[in-house]
Order: C-alpha cells, then sequence, then structure tokens
C-alpha cells in the first residue's frame, strides 16, 4: 500500500460537477493498493498517514487535529519502465482495492481523524493548493 501525502490549505474533489469531499489546512492523501495489501496493513498505513510530521514545527495531522482527503489513486502503482505505456499490473483489482481503501479510512477516523473521501472508480476532479510544497511517500 502505498500513500502520496501533500500539505494543502484547501483541496477537494469533484464528482459529476458536486464537490463530494474538501479540506481546508491539512493533508491530501493519494493512496495506492496492490495485491498482498491487507486490513492490517491498511491499518498501520493509516496510523504513520495521521503521526508522520509533515506540517508546519514537525507537527502531525494527529498533533493538531488537521483534516485529511483520501483520493483513491490505483495509478500510484504504475510502472512505465518499458516504454510510454505504463502497465498497472501491480494495483490490485477494484474488488480487492475498494474494501481496503474504506478500511484505512475507518482505520484514520477510528484515530479521531476528520476525513473526506473520494469516490471509488468515478471519473474525479482533484483540485489541491500545496503548502510548502511538502510532499512525501509513505509505503507498506
Amino acid at each position: 500500500m502505498r500513500a502520496l501525502v501533500q500539505t494543502v490549505s484547501r483541496a477537494s474533489v469533484t464528482v459529476d460537477d458536486e464537490v463530494i469531499g474538501k479540506i481546508e489546512d491539512g493533508l491530501l492523501v493519494l493512496l495506492g493498493v496492490t495485491h498482498d495489501d491487507t486490513p492490517a496493513t491498511a491499518r498501520e498505513l493509516a496510523r504513520k498517514v495521521f503521526e508522520v510530521r509533515i506540517l508546519d514545527d514537525e507537527k502531525s495531522a494527529s498533533d493538531v487535529g488537521a483534516p485529511l482527503l483520501v483520493v483513491s489513486q490505483f495509478t500510484l502503482y504504475g510502472d512505465a519502465r518499458k516504454g510510454r505505456r505504463p502497465t498497472w499490473s501491480a494495483a490490485a483489482p477494484a474488488p480487492v482495492a475498494e474494501p481496503l481503501v474504506t478500511a484505512f479510512v475507518e482505520a484514520l477516523r477510528a484515530r479521531g481523524a476528520t476525513v473526506s473521501t473520494g469516490r471509488f472508480q468515478a471519473h474525479m476532479l482533484v483540485e489541491s493548493v500545496n503548502v510548502g510544497p511538502r510532499t512525501l511517500l509513505l509505503e507498506l
């Protein structure tokens, strides 16, 4: 499982001209799932994302109550090392990935996080204003 974490002053997800998730002064988390991930992997990565000290003054989202916007992103497992056309074979198929994305979000909420989300398998417009910019790839 991979999480690309960005500090943002604001971020939102729009589907079919409707904003379905938005945050201010928090973390945008693009989340990728691979074949051997488990609910335990989702819980551990959620803990790591919530506690990583990426915010101002080496604070974490858990320290300051910063909200998170979680967006499923299978392309984090894209591989374009051979040629110009990426392969997505390392990304878990939707029936495997969707419950693990849900488990990740639930694990964050169980830790007290305020979490907004995108919509799994929807064509999403993701907007963000990065702060810093600070971007970190976390992987388990």
